[in-house]
């Protein structure tokens, strides 16, 4: 239409930098950040997010170029997801459970700059940058982050200190604002539950988007108090660490997570708000009469990162925790969809209400559109709660795409859709359900068999804490489930009595065949890393040795 002018007054390109920037105004004598006995208000934070902005820059850091962090859920970590795009760079948040070999392989792929590394892991660290040294690879410069953000002597030569690097950083440096604001803001590899992770782009206009998304679905008011048992690493804390800033909450830190501390810290910091994998509420639910303590008030939990057992839901609930599950992945920058409430579900039975909240639900109001299509036709599958087709996402939240993989970005995205890879079934109502991941379902003798389905009722025995459920070769049926299993402290099952309990709540073919007890073997975030366990079955070889039966 004639009149319209495209200028600054009316477009500024979106970045979560300004949430940053108007919580030093509105909340600025308000705690930011609690670390233990360390605490920040919005203005120190802001403060000290400017100076490593400033001292990034010194350095040479220059727009687009990537700094690298390895740490846990403290202050220094929430800093950088401001200080480094503050800088104009591009934030890489490194699992901290990668050993030195995966580390490197990361740091070369990424070309980071700069690794800011928690004083836990400088030995993966250093053992990376050895391994970067032998193959002739420029290595990054290490800034090593001291205990308690209290300054700290450094021996070896060529490494900085945080709080000394902050120290230099000049409070009058100018932002790097994005110009564009698909321009990227960080860069998150996937989390390993294949063995082959992959550089996950973010922008900041997805950032943006996302952290008003994460702000609605958790219901979170102005002045929450977050308590982090997501890995900031993951996800950027599935966008939280933006979303928090937002709303001038406060971010209480953990580095290590645990029911007690959990409960403690719930108690002492009248938490208001907590998010993480189902093996977090697994660990709540079944913490000791010692560790508990009642809540002080409403304390809603966001729970996504792998299908929710519904016991699981139904125990939090008993609890008095307020759950809503969200579903994603690293490509949706965390959580994509949600089970949105409907208040005529509040009257059916507790069981039942259970089950309908582990259903993955709606896209959430950032996301344009979700559904289940075939991934072949890509027409969308009946809503009939059967069918069985592919989650596909489109929209401002999905990724920009994996870096310096263009064949990798065109087949996600071939079609005009995010192809997730997890296979799903809509309701009548809209609401779409997992199912499994593409190539986690179990072929038995022809018949599709949902590890999750067989999971969740594993989950409903009163011995077992946790379970994964994978296909074992078979000469004869193709694949038979595996289950491999972890009881409760004090309990007891043995293999027979778990087969029944799955025979009498399933159809027979469902049933695992085999069963074996062990630890699980998990990501940082708390999914069962697949992969491993399916090895481990391969390695059992077929269990059909002329006895065809499964009756």
């Amino acid at each position: 239409m004639e009149g319209m002018v495209k200028c600054s007054a009316n477009y500024v390109p979106l970045t979560p930098i300004s949430f940053l920037e108007r919580s030093a105004i509105v909340y600025r004598d308000r705690i930011s950040v609690i670390d233990g006995d360390v605490k920040y208000t919005w203005k120190e934070t802001h403060e000290r997010c400017i100076r490593l902005a400033s001292a990034l820059a010194h350095l040479g850091i220059s727009p687009g170029d990537v700094v690298a962090a390895l740490a846990p859920n403290i202050p220094a970590m929430y800093e950088l997801h401001f200080g480094a795009p503050m800088a104009g760079a591009v934030l890489c948040a490194l699992n901290v459970r990668h050993d030195s070999s995966m580390v490197s392989v990361l740091l070369k792929h990424s070309e980071a700059k700069v690794i800011f590394v928690d004083y836990h892991f400088v030995s993966i660290a250093q053992g990376a940058l050895e391994i970067l040294r032998e193959t002739k690879t420029k290595l990054p410069l290490l800034v090593l982050i001291s205990e308690c953000g209290q300054p700290a002597a450094i021996s070896s030569p060529g490494i900085l200190e945080y709080e000394s690097l902050l120290a230099t950083g000049k409070l009058d440096f100018e932002v790097r604002w994005p110009k564009d604001e698909w321009d990227p803001i960080s860069l998150n590899y996937t989390s390993g539950t294949t063995s082959s992770p992959k550089g996950v782009i973010y922008s900041h206009r997805g950032a943006y988007l996302n952290s008003f998304a994460a702000v609605l679905l958790n219901e979170m008011s102005s002045m929450p108090v977050y308590l982090w048992c997501v890995p900031m690493f993951h996800c950027n804390g599935w966008c939280l660490t933006w979303a928090v800033a937002a709303q001038g909450g406060t971010n209480v830190c953990q580095r290590n997570v645990t029911a007690k501390d959990i409960f403690e810290n719930i108690a002492q910091h009248k938490v208001t708000h907590l998010g993480g994998a189902p093996t977090v509420l697994n660990m709540i639910i079944n913490a000791s009469a010692r560790d508990r303590k009642p809540l002080p008030g409403k304390v809603s939990v966001m729970t996504g990162g792998a299908p929710p057992p519904s016991h699981v839901l139904y125990k939090m609930e008993e609890l008095g925790f307020h759950v809503t599950h969200a579903y994603g992945l690293t490509e949706t920058y965390g959580p994509g969809t949600v089970c949105t409430w409907k208040p005529e579900w509040a009257s059916l039975p507790r069981e039942s209400q259970a089950k309908i909240k582990a259903r993955q639900g709606v896209q959430h109001l950032g996301l344009e559109e979700l559904d289940i299509k075939d991934p072949v036709t890509m027409k969308s599958v009946p809503a009939d709660a059967k069918t069985m087709g592919e989650v596909m996402f489109r929209g401002n939240t999905v990724m920009n795409g994996y870096l310096k993989n263009l064949k990798a970005t065109k087949d996600a995205f071939n079609g005009g859709w995010f192809r997730s890879g997890d296979l799903g079934v809509k309701h009548p109502d809209g609401y779409i359900e997992l199912k499994d991941r593409s190539k986690d379902i179990i072929i038995s003798g022809g018949e599709n068999i949902s590890s999750i389905e067989v999971e969740s009722v594993l989950f409903s025995h009163p011995a077992v804490l946790e379970a994964a459920i994978v296909g074992r070769p078979d000469d004869y049926w193709g694949e038979t489930p595996c289950a491999f299993v972890k009881l409760k402290d004090g309990c007891n099952a043995n293999s027979e009595e778990l087969i029944k309990f799955c025979r009498d709540h399933l159809p027979h073919y469902m049933a695992p065949r085999t069963v074996v007890f062990q630890e699980l073997p998990k990501t940082s975030t708390g999914k069962v890393q697949k992969f491993v366990l399916k090895e481990k079955a391969k390695a059992m070889g077929s269990i059909s040795k002329g006895n065809t039966s499964r009756l």
